[in-house]
């Protein structure tokens, strides 16, 4: 079976943490349906640290997954206006 290198799916940040990592609930996911309404811990990515991109509690983001490794951790990689 096919497996893709990440997993592309868009949420809403819940909480922000200290150290730019953030908890998002993820409300859509075309790939995985069974990952809807799940809370993961997310970082944000480099290219968004360095453009100083600012996120807060209820914005909504894509977000980048491993499958081989931990389905509870992601990587935001955009900010959805």
């Amino acid at each position: 079976m096919f497996m893709p290198e990440t997993i592309e799916v868009e949420g809403k940040i819940q909480e922000v943490l200290p150290n730019t990592l953030f908890r998002v609930i993820i409300d859509r996911a075309d790939d995985l349906p069974q990952l809807i309404g799940r809370v993961i811990l997310c970082h944000i990515s480099g290219k968004m640290r360095m453009h100083y991109i600012k996120l807060l509690a209820g914005d909504r983001v894509k977000i980048e997954m491993s499958p081989k490794y931990d389905l509870d951790k992601g990587r935001i990689t955009f900010r959805i206006k």
